[in-house]
């Protein structure tokens, strides 16, 4: 079982935004797509959002250019999976991609009554995969935090 999903594909011109790039809604709709086909192959599951965060644009992603989604299973609880997703692109002219777009997404696995359900743990294997999965541990902190300040506000 992989951890790892890839996608691969042309930025097409309904994608475009007024400034003549990929709209950002388009790459959050890439993200959330490789996302859930990481997750729900990981799980075996139905899977669903519940948590997107830190999404940082690096720089625009071209019309024409040919864009990478790169989505791995960084974190597992018992019903919950961290999910890294990389965005990169470059110009069918170039060999190299450049990364775009950055973020986590936590999906729960669900059963067909909308129920949670175990996953697989993921373990780590690699140096990379460590710090990886310490990331994902020290954003979970971060998060429990920010939902603490935001309580009064919700």
């Amino acid at each position: 079982m992989s951890n790892k999903t890839t996608f691969q594909f042309i930025s097409e011109p309904s994608d475009v935004n007024y400034g003549g790039n990929v709209h950002g809604g388009s790459v959050m709709k890439w993200i959330d797509q490789a996302g859930y086909a990481c997750a729900s192959s990981w799980s075996s599951s139905y899977c669903v959002t519940v948590y997107v965060g830190g999404i940082r644009f690096y720089s625009p992603i071209k019309i024409g250019h040919i864009v990478k989604v790169e989505a791995e299973v960084i974190y597992t609880g018992k019903t919950s999976m961290h999910i890294a997703i990389n965005v990169f692109s470059r110009n069918i002219k170039r060999k190299d991609f450049e990364k775009k777009t950055h973020c986590i997404i936590v999906f729960v696995a669900v059963d067909d009554e909308g129920n949670s359900v175990e996953v697989p743990k993921f373990t780590p294997t690699t140096e990379q995969d460590m710090q990886m999965e310490k990331y994902a541990i020290k954003l979970m902190d971060l998060r429990k935090k920010i939902e603490d300040e935001m309580k009064p506000f919700m």
